[in-house]
C-alpha cells in the first residue's frame, strides 16, 4: 500500500502542520514505507505465540482517601502564602492566550 502527495497533504492538515512540497515527497516515501512494514508484519504466523499481558509484575499501592481539612474559610492570606506568584491580591498563572 502506498499513500499519495493527496493523502500526506490530508493527514499534515489533520496534524495541523505545514509542508513544504519537498517534505511532502519525503514523507509520501516515509509513511508509505512504514504501512509496507505493517503488511509484512500482517503475514507473520502467530498461532503459537501467547498474547502479552502488561509485561510487569508491579502493583497500584492504595491509601484510604481520608479528608484531611476541607475548611477553606479564613486561610485565604495562609493560601496565598503558598502562591509563586500573585498581582494585585490574585494569583498570577502564565497566559494561555495571546
Amino acid at each position: 500500500m502506498s499513500i499519495s502527495p493527496k493523502d500526506v497533504e490530508h493527514i499534515a492538515r489533520l496534524a495541523r502542520i505545514e509542508l513544504s512540497p519537498e517534505e511532502t515527497v519525503k514523507f509520501e516515501k516515509e509513511l508509505s514505507g512504514i504501512l509496507q512494514f505493517i503488511a509484512s508484519l500482517n503475514t507473520l504466523d502467530t498461532s503459537g505465540v501467547l498474547p502479552v499481558r502488561g509485561g510487569t509484575l508491579l502493583t497500584n499501592k492504595m491509601r484510604r482517601d481520608e479528608i484531611i481539612d476541607d475548611n477553606i474559610e479564613g486561610k485565604s492570606a495562609e493560601l496565598m502564602e503558598a502562591v509563586p506568584e500573585k498581582k494585585e491580591g490574585w494569583v498570577k498563572v502564565k497566559a494561555i492566550f495571546e
